[in-house]
Formats: structure tokens, sequence, C-alpha cells
């Protein structure tokens, strides 16, 4: 068997005077960028790597790391390597805020960087000096073999996730294999940051055989496919931690996979974006229809922090509850249990990529984070522009990403797509990119979350000399937000959906909460899932369909996306009609023998013509924009689905308010407005 990218019987010994400090594991993301994306300017040349360097003390006595003392790679140290371009940002004793770091016997500690140049990309070795007269040693950046594709941390109370629970008590683990032999799962281990903090990681928790609840019978990792595993585990508090898998080949050539994260039960958020403006001199937010409009719009989250009328009312703030998405400095006050469970994440430093119009640095990024490293908030990231966020990769906990494909200002050259017939458009770019950027992100980011910035109802695009509609059509809306969701992301944001917005394009007010009555049907399945597969077909040469899968313990989710719509060269806006088509999905390994398949969206759920043929199921249907399956080996999930699709539903007539189906509703939100 080739060697595989992390190999457990690979260990690079540091000599160091106070102990014996070893190199027991080295995590490799290679970088990637997108051929399909089109830009203005060439972005740089040559790829990179993200590395995390899991350092380790075998010897009998701690081991002291001295911030003055800098390790140094190739000879020059990470300050000097990030000032001559070599890398993007790091995480080392260099840039740590303690003077010193006590390791001591048999725990662990990581040391991250991101590269900037080719020069540390696949296929280079390097070297790694710690001072104090140890010797330098060597290790190479190889592309992996396998890896952790996907790590999310739980709180699951029998077939539901808690939302907003303080501790998580279940992990689940996906696993890529790109070797050539099939992997065996052998064990898992959890390293917690001493005390919840610091840079110092301690085993927790170890479990192996049985305690592994393993993706299908067997529990194998084909080659050229995925596995997995779930594990009760905790309660776990919200710490940095270290994930350590062990895996065997068929040779019995053991490897080691690591992921390092901080954990958070994780749960799918959808975000309104600025919910809270001023209206005639009051809050938005204390005004009680357009709270019960978001509410019904299935959103939970918007990017607020404190809102007079709202966030000091505890009434109007229980009956509806929106979670925090903004910078939250105070962790005096938004680090405590009873706030956690009303916090999405820290999110305040705009679109670094530009920052208004000078980038901010990524390792200023990783400064302007570091406040936060120790407290239980969740960092994100905005990125932009899919050409260079490949050097913002790995800083933050859950990166997201905004890019819209109609009327909306873009990073993206619109004029550069060769996409449809009649010759480039200036109006929109092609909807599927969302998927190539979600791709892209999730790949760069594992096997953390992420997250995206969808396209919705808002009153601040176009003008008067518009060439188009100033917010998307109900359909370019939902073929954008399910091109982000088949590639799994774990939670949306609308853009941006303020009460003028709303007032402003009342014909996105049931698409939206379609939309969300989807994620909320699907989102157990989403959180506890990963990307599985992602096809194209093509007729003539030209777009017809894509497909994605994406495979949770006990279903997948099969995406199609009708991508042979048209502009319309009038209205200057994307024209679906409904399509009879015929696919092949590939199913995860295992979810095969006895597997039942069913159509499902927000609408309900019917049975679908289908044909399972070896690891792969036929589907023919008629599709609108976007056709969802499930195929699962389950008996109970279909009613499972069912139910909850019925108490979605009795959530929204139950809201007080249905501006999409009531004249009388919008005239009521367009009073708030005075319009």
């Amino acid at each position: 068997m080739e060697r595989l990218g992390w190999m457990a019987a690979v260990i690079w010994v540091l000599a160091c005077p106070a102990g014996a400090q070893e190199i027991v594991g080295l995590g490799v993301t290679p970088h990637r960028v997108s051929p399909e994306m089109r830009w203005r300017r060439p972005g740089p040349d040559g790829l990179a790597a993200r590395v995390e360097v899991i350092v380790g003390n075998a010897g009998d006595a701690p081991v002291i790391v001295r911030r003055d003392r800098s390790w140094r790679y190739d000879g020059r140290t990470a300050d000097e390597l990030v000032e001559d371009g070599a890398w993007a940002w790091h995480d080392s004793p260099a840039s740590w805020p303690e003077e010193r770091v006590e390791l001591p016997p048999g725990d662990l500690l990581v040391v991250e960087f991101n590269g900037m140049s080719s020069a540390w990309g696949i296929g280079t070795s390097h070297t790694l000096d710690p001072g104090d007269g140890a010797e330098p040693c060597a290790f190479d950046l190889d592309a992996p073999r396998a890896w952790l594709s996907a790590v999310t941390f739980l709180a699951e109370s029998g077939d539901e996730v808690v939302d907003g629970a303080v501790e998580a008590n279940r992990l689940v683990v996906h696993v890529r294999n790109d070797g050539p032999a099939a992997l065996a799962i052998e064990s898992c281990a959890i390293w917690l940051a001493q005390a919840g903090k610091g840079r110092v990681f301690h085993r927790e928790q170890t479990s192996a055989g049985e305690a592994l609840e393993r993706f299908g019978e067997g529990g194998a990792v084909p080659p050229g496919s995925a596995g997995g595993f779930t594990l009760a585990c905790g309660p776990l508090p919200r710490s940095h931690a270290l994930v350590e898998v062990g895996v065997r080949d068929s040779d019995g050539v053991p490897a080691t996979l690591w992921a390092r994260l901080k954990i958070r039960p994780e749960c799918f958020d959808i975000g309104g974006g600025w919910i809270a403006s001023d209206v005639g001199g009051k809050s938005s937010l204390t005004l009680e229809p357009y709270l019960q409009t978001l509410g019904r719009m299935h959103v939970n989250t918007g990017n607020i922090e404190e809102v007079p009328g709202y966030s000091d009312d505890p009434e109007r703030s229980r009956r509806h509850p929106f979670k925090r998405f903004n910078r939250l400095a105070d962790l005096d006050r938004y680090d405590r249990d009873d706030m956690l469970p009303a916090i999405h994440a820290v999110e305040f430093i705009g679109e670094p990529q530009y920052g208004g119009g000078k980038p901010v640095a990524p390792q200023e990024v990783w400064r302007l984070l570091a406040p936060y490293r120790d407290s239980r908030l969740h960092t994100s990231v905005t990125l932009s522009e899919e050409r260079t966020w490949r050097f913002y990769a790995g800083l933050s906990d859950h990166p997201h990403f905004d890019a819209y494909r109609v009327i909306a200002p873009a990073a993206d050259a619109w004029s550069r797509y060769e996409r449809f017939e009649g010759g480039p458009i200036r109006w929109g770019a092609p909807l599927e990119t969302i998927g190539e950027m979600t791709r892209s992100l999730r790949e760069l980011n594992r096997p953390r979350a992420i997250a995206i910035w969808s396209q919705g109802a808002h009153d601040g695009w176009g003008g008067p000399f518009a060439p188009r509609r100033a917010s998307p059509t109900p359909d370019e809306l939902r073929a954008q937000a399910w091109h982000g969701l088949a590639n799994r992301v774990t939670s949306l944001y609308w853009f941006n959906l303020s009460l003028p917005s709303i007032v402003a394009f009342p014909d996105l007010v049931d698409p939206i909460t379609r939309v969300g009555r989807e994620i909320r049907l699907f989102d157990r399945i989403l959180l506890r899932g990963d990307a599985f597969a992602h096809e194209r077909l093509a007729v003539d040469g030209k777009p017809d369909w894509e497909t994605n899968v994406i495979a949770s313990p006990d279903a997948a989710l099969l995406v199609v996306h009708d991508v042979a719509y048209r502009p319309d060269d009038a209205e200057r806006v994307f024209r679906f009609e409904p399509r009879i088509g015929a696919w092949t999905f590939p199913l995860p390994p295992w979810i095969g023998d006895g597997v039942t398949l069913f159509a499902i969206d927000a609408d309900g759920i019917r049975d679908v013509k289908h044909e399972v043929a070896g690891d792969r199921v036929g589907v023919e249907a008629e599709v609108s924009v976007v056709g969802i399956f499930c195929a699962t080996t389950d008996p109970g999930m279909r009613d499972r689905l069912a139910r909850r699709l019925t108490a979605l539903l009795a959530k929204e007539r139950d809201a007080g308010i249905d501006p999409a189906g009531s004249d009388a509703d919008r005239a009521i939100l367009r009073g708030l407005l005075g319009r």
C-alpha cells in the first residue's frame, strides 16, 4: 500500500534538553483553486498547503516551550516566513501570548501554519528546528491518502439534535479513503485542551471496538470511497479538541488521522442578516408582525448583539429568540452558560479579502481573532473571493462565504463566463458556481463545518438604471440556496431579510420559507452527514443536470439540480421550466441492500420511480429547479420525516401572520414602514 498522508508508524523525534519532543502527527490539507471561476485578474501562481503539526512529549519530565526561543522552519522563523510571503499565517510558539508553555509527559500541543508559496506545497520537504541545540528534524508535505472529511460534535436527545446545548455528547466522524486498499477504523481518542483553554492537550477519552458505531456492517472504508462512525462521548465542554482516529489497511499497515477543532454542539442555524434596523425611531425587533414573519420563515439568527427593546426584554426575546452573530467582545457577558445557547458565532472583521480596498492580511486576521481563542465562542470569517481565500483557510472555527449570482456586486467577472448561448452576460453568473465555491471552502477547511450567505430579498441592490429585477426571482433564490445546501453547509444566512427588504419583495417570502422548512426537515441528516458525491451531466457538451449526495449514518439525501436554465434576454432573469429527467446516484457503501427511496421537499413526501443496481440507484422524476430524494435503510425514517413536516407546517400556521398568502398581512408590514 502507498504511504498514507499521516502515518502512525512514522515518528520524527525532536531532541530537547528538558525532555523528548516528538512529531506524533502531521495534518496536511492541500490548497486548491477552482478552474471554473472567472476573474478580472489572474490569481497568485502555485498552490501550498495548510499544515497541523502535532507534537508530543515522550519523555519523563515536562518540556518547556518558550516564546523567545523561536522554532525555525527551513532555518527561518515563522514571522520571517509570513513577511516574505512563504506563509499566509501561523499559530506557533512565536505568536503565542504565553511566554512559556509547559508540555507534560504524554501530552500534546499543536503548531499550525498555512502556506502561501508553492515552496510549501505538496511534494516538498522541510526541517523544523526547536532550538536549544537540538538537531533539526525533517518532515514531508505528502498528499494525504486518507483524511477526516467531517468531524461534528452534537448534543442529542434520542433521535433529536438539541439546539443550544452547552456541552456535546455525540461525535460523528466521516473518513475519506483515496488510497488503493480498504481501511478498518480501529480507535478514536479525544484530546482536550487543559482546563478548557491553553495550548496543551490531554487525552480525555479513548474508544475502540463496539463503542465505535461504525457505518454499515463491518465498518470498513472502501478504497476511493468513504465511511465513518458515531461515538457517544462526554459530556464534553466547548473546548479546543484534537480528534485522533486510528485506521489499518488490509496489509496491516496502521495510520493515524488527526484534526484540531473547537467543540461546539452543532445545530443548523438560519440567519436573517441585519434584522435590527431603525423604523420610525424604533428598532424593527420591537415590531411584533416583523418578528412573527421571521419566525414563520424559520429564521433563528441575526447579525445582532444588544438591541434595546429586544435583548433587554426577556418576554419578547423568549417568544422570538434570535441567536447573536456579531463581535461579542464582552466575554464576561457572553461566555456564560446562560448566554451560550443564544450565540451563533463571533463575526466582526467584515470581508478581510477586501478590507475597505486594502486586504486584511491573514496573520492580522489571526491576531484579531486571538482574544476569542480561549473562550467558548466560535469564530467566523466572511470570505468573498475563491481566487485567494485558501490563504485564510483554518483561521476561524466556522468559516463562510458570500457570493451572489444575480444583480448584486460580486468579486468574480461575470462577463467572462462563456456558459450561455448568445454570449456572456453582465447581470448574472452561473448559479451552479455557488456549489463550486462551497466545495472549495469545504475542502480547504475540512473537517470543520462551513456556512454560506445565500441571496435572499434585499432592497439595496439595483437602482433606477439596474439592468434587471433588483433581487433574485423565486427560482434563482431556490437554486442558489440548494447549490450550497447540497454540498453540505451546516448554517445558511439570508442576505438580507430586513423589514424594508421583505416589504419590497413579498414574492420571496414563500420561497425563503420553503427552503427554511426543508432545512428544518433535513437538519439532522445535514448535521450528521458529509458530502459524498458530486457529478455533472451534459448533453452535446452543454450543462444539463448536476447531482449531489449527502451521506449520514442512516440516510442519504440525493439532490439533482437543473442547470439547463436559460437567460431571458428581455427581462434579464434566468428561466427554469419543469423537466422530466433520469439520473443515477452513487450510494454510500453502508446504504445499499434493502434501501428505500422517496421524493421529499417542503410540499410533502411522494413515491418516485427508482431502481437499485449495485452501488448506484437510478431515479426518474419531474423536477423544477431542484429535486430532493431520500435513500435510507431505516424503516422508520419516512414516517419520522412526515411527522416532522407536519409539525413544521403547523408552526408556520401558528405564527400569527402570513405575508406570502394574505394581502392584509402584507399591508400590515407595509404599514410598519409607513408605505
